[in-house]
């Protein structure tokens, strides 16, 4: 089986509507119906409801953990808006605020959640949090163990990284497989 990725020259907000292009395309070819999407302030979750209008993918957005930017002590600015996700449910899609699962140093008793996210940051920023929110939105019963889907995240904000997966929560971690790389940046 031969298989196209794409490759960014650079990581970003610019590759959205291209990697949403590509996994709408891939989604397609696969006959997957849930995108599992991580969104902080709502722009990629927009864009992305904007790219699968009219198609049967349903969206599981993933914005930060609530009290996650005011740890960080950024402003309300960085908050995913309360009116999208109304906005989203009436459209049939789902958004999920769990447990950042890579954020918490003493996850069931192990610091194995900053090593294993340090590691998937060898491939990409986006790579990890793909791997993140999936077991988040299984966590929370939103993709069921076992299922293909597909997930996207970007580098700092928007979308440039987007995968193929089998979706485990996060006490099943070995369930989770990456099937696919549909892009990534360089």
């Amino acid at each position: 089986m031969e298989e196209q990725i794409v490759y960014f020259e650079k990581a970003g907000e610019e590759n959205t509507s291209e990697a949403l292009r590509l996994v709408r395309e891939r989604a397609s070819a696969r006959g997957i119906d849930k995108v599992v999407l991580a969104s902080t302030r709502g722009n990629a979750a927009r864009s992305a409801m904007e790219a699968f209008a009219n198609t049967n993918i349903k969206l599981v957005v993933v914005p930060w953990q609530f009290g996650f930017a005011e740890m960080l002590g950024l402003t309300e600015t960085h908050r995913f808006p309360g009116e999208l996700v109304a906005e989203l449910e009436a459209k049939g899609h789902q958004v999920y605020f769990g447990t950042m699962l890579f954020h918490t140093e003493d996850l069931y008793g192990s610091r194995a959640p900053l090593a294993m996210a340090n590691v998937l940051r060898v491939f990409c920023q986006g790579i990890k949090v793909c791997v993140e929110i999936l077991l988040m939105a299984a966590n929370g019963g939103l993709v069921v163990t076992g299922e293909k889907v597909i997930a996207i995240a970007g580098t700092v904000s928007g979308a440039d990284t987007a995968v193929v997966a089998t979706a485990a929560p996060s006490t099943k971690l070995a369930g989770l497989h990456i099937n696919e790389i549909i892009c990534k940046p360089l």
